[in-house]
């Protein structure tokens, strides 16, 4: 049963003061990865929204079921509101969600993307799996409050709001390593006993992906496949909006045209061999559950979210080709990586010539038939935006905020998350990565060009480029 929801707020003593994450040591700008060799047509500029995973998309409301609990820390006590936090999905839905992210303020309607755990802080915490445990194994996916109570031994009983804030008081005790206590006698029970009884559990599988996100080849042929992956019944499948004009298909394995697929249904781009170079993008949708403890990550400084509770959902993905009848012909991908405090960058060759870039001030080169990943090292909590040169002179972007990190008080001042998200000014001035504005301003700038500098705050910057086996 879909229950009613909670939220979070925080709530500090004297004036409410906003305090940005510490920065590390980065980038503040990155460059082109420029096409190397003769130039061949190529698409036009794609954006990095084709670049998302997968799954459902979903704008952050407010609370509806909370209680009370109080941060320890070195500046003293803070008294937090903790619960749920509401969202609305995109084609329709609504999701329940924990925050991950205690430190981080939550920004009015942000909006969220179903991320894997390696795109967020879960990803490097040891405790990922215990969260996912406590959300399993208390409200709302336990909503018989009576048994819950009983589990617990909480001889008072549970109210929602018990219920609601000693599950998120148990979960920033891994989430965030925080020292918190529920306020309410019974939720602090219930906090204890969930934290002493969590067990790690393996990350949830996504709603909805395609893997991989891009592929490429010559046109005549079939180029993918492209792989489903859901939890699912079935999706529908859309093939190119100007499959008309361009005559690109997309087929099963069998060169059957498709318009519906399952999970691990192989899909291919049907490409004509008079084709002029260029790109295609099918999407995959669904309706469906999200899993419990999938996480949700903003596009913008909005604190991580966990996946409590979901209605039918609708989900979707999107997978893109290129194709030319000769040189280079890269597929690139990107994913964030929280491990290693950067954005991985997939290029894979299927042309007759090698594909280079220069990066860094150092020139990699992908040859014909190969994939290799290069992980360009970010800013935590900062914005980047940043082309990558393809062959012809056209451009795919990559842009975002790298949010790895979870980070306590600085200097005295107490972090607000608002009960009502809305946007909250940084006290860090700190530039982004290429200055992308994540505001209300629709300007965002491009890099373009061959390459550009790039500018190291301390140290210097590791890229770990790994070859990884070409795509089937």
């Amino acid at each position: 049963m879909f229950s009613s929801f909670s939220a979070l707020s925080v709530r500090g003593r004297g004036a409410g003061r906003l305090v940005a994450s510490t920065v590390v040591s980065g980038l503040v700008a990155v460059g082109v990865l420029a096409a190397a060799g003769p130039a061949s047509a190529a698409p036009a500029t794609t954006d990095a929204a084709t670049q998302t995973q997968g799954g459902a998309t979903a704008t952050i409301g407010g609370l509806k079921t909370y209680g009370d609990a109080v941060i320890h820390d070195a500046t003293g006590d803070l008294t937090v509101s903790a619960g749920l936090f509401e969202m609305s999905v995109e084609g329709g839905g609504t999701l329940q969600t924990y925050c991950v992210d205690l430190h981080n303020p939550t920004q009015r309607d942000a909006k969220y993307h179903e991320t894997p755990w390696s795109g967020t802080s879960l990803g490097a915490n040891k405790d990922a799996g215990r969260i996912r445990w406590i959300l399993q194994n208390s409200y709302p996916q336990v909503n018989d409050l009576a048994a819950l109570a009983a589990r617990a031994g909480v001889a008072g009983g549970l109210t929602e709001q018990d219920a609601a804030a000693g599950t998120q008081v148990a979960i920033w005790r891994y989430s965030d390593g925080a020292d918190v206590d529920a306020v309410d006698p019974q939720a602090e029970k219930l906090a204890d006993h969930l934290e002493k009884s969590a067990r790690n559990l393996a990350e949830p599988a996504a709603s909805l992906t395609l893997d991989p996100p891009a592929v490429s080849g010559r046109p005549g042929g079939l180029l993918g496949p492209v792989t489903v992956h859901t939890n699912a019944a079935a999706v529908t499948v859309a093939p190119p909006a100007d499959a008309a004009t361009s005559g690109v298909r997309i087929l099963d394995k069998a060169g059957r045209a498709v318009t519906t697929a399952v999970n691990g249904s192989r899909l291919f781009f049907d490409v004509p061999e008079d084709a002029a170079a260029g790109s295609a993008d099918l999407t995959v949708q669904a309706s469906t559950t999200v899993p419990v403890g999938r996480a949700f990550a903003s596009e913008g400084r909005s604190q991580t979210q966990i996946l409590a509770g979901s209605s039918e959902s609708t989900v979707s993905a999107t997978a893109s080709a290129t194709w030319a009848e000769q040189g280079a012909i890269p597929a690139l991908s990107a994913e964030k990586n929280c491990a290693e405090g950067g954005l991985d960058i997939t290029a894979a060759n299927e042309g007759d010539e090698e594909f280079g870039f220069t990066l860094l001030g150092a020139e990699y080169t992908i040859a014909a038939g190969e994939s290799r990943t290069v992980t360009i090292p970010l800013q935590e909590d900062r914005s980047y935006d940043f082309a990558i040169g393809l062959p012809g002179g056209a451009e795919q972007r990559f842009s975002g905020v790298l949010d790895c990190r979870t980070q306590g008080s600085a200097g005295g001042a107490s972090t607000q998350t608002l009960s009502e998200p809305s946007p909250a000014t940084m006290s860090d001035t700190t530039s982004d990565v290429n200055l992308a504005e994540t505001g209300s301003s629709g300007a965002t700038p491009v890099i373009g060009g061959v390459a550009i500098g790039l500018v190291l705050i301390g140290g210097a910057a590791l890229i770990l480029v790994r070859n990884r086996q070409t795509r089937d």
